[in-house]
């Protein structure tokens, strides 16, 4: 059941299932879509979470039960459309697998550097949030023999195009940042421009699958 919460006087957080699965992502694009087409102006920002939608509204043109009562029914709506697939863009990206981090996350799972990398390129991810710093991807979900706590100690500066992972989620750090997980490669392309149009090109529910590559490869590919 989905569930309508104030988060503060301008706000109101909607939590649309228990927890995320693999369809939810884009699914809740889709929701978030229509919701900026039918409200309009009502809406100054919408922003996604795993399983929640978080709305901020313009207290001049409407309230939480003005903005609850229209909401129903765009929701009961969202939910009978549940049985239709949503698939996102599939997304390849190139990786070399050389992360600062990588032997010791293999030790810390008891893999071998072969064994990490096969795991992490063999699962089609879902983007499932944007946040944390611009074109920041979460993806998941990330198989549970490579699932590590963040790192006891972040660094205080991780590089740009850093693939990480933590927990059961992995990213790109599309700039250079601070940032806690564990370094296990390097992408060559470039993930968040803001004079591109958009200025990312991994949205909320897309597919991303990685592709190993050398570093070589990695020199010829990047942007």
């Amino acid at each position: 059941m989905i569930e309508l919460q104030p988060a503060g006087a301008e706000a109101l957080l909607l939590v649309l299932a228990e927890r995320p699965d693999a369809q939810l992502p884009a699914r809740l694009a889709q929701l978030a879509e229509t919701l900026r087409q039918q409200l309009g102006s009502e809406l100054r920002d919408l922003v996604p979470g795993w399983n929640s939608l978080l709305l901020h509204y313009d207290l001049l043109r409407t309230d939480h039960q003005q903005l609850s009562s229209r909401l129903r029914p765009l929701l009961d709506a969202w939910q009978r459309e549940a049985s239709r697939p949503a698939t996102g863009r599939l997304h390849q990206i190139p990786v070399c697998y050389d992360g600062a981090d990588l032997a010791e996350v293999a030790r810390a799972c008891g893999l071998s550097i072969d064994a990490v990398i096969a795991l992490h390129s063999a699962v089609e991810y879902r983007v499932g949030a944007i946040g944390f710093a611009p074109g920041f991807a979460y993806l998941g979900e990330l198989d549970a023999r490579l699932a590590l706590p963040r790192r006891a100690t972040p660094r205080t500066r991780v590089p740009a195009g850093s693939l990480a992972i933590a927990e059961r989620q992995t990213a790109i750090y599309p700039q250079a940042s601070p940032g806690g997980w564990h370094l296990i490669g390097r992408c060559p392309w470039r993930l968040f421009d803001a004079q591109a149009t958009p200025p990312c090109p991994l949205a909320l529910g897309d597919r991303v699958r990685f592709v190993a590559i050398d570093a070589a490869a990695f020199q010829a590919e990047s942007r």
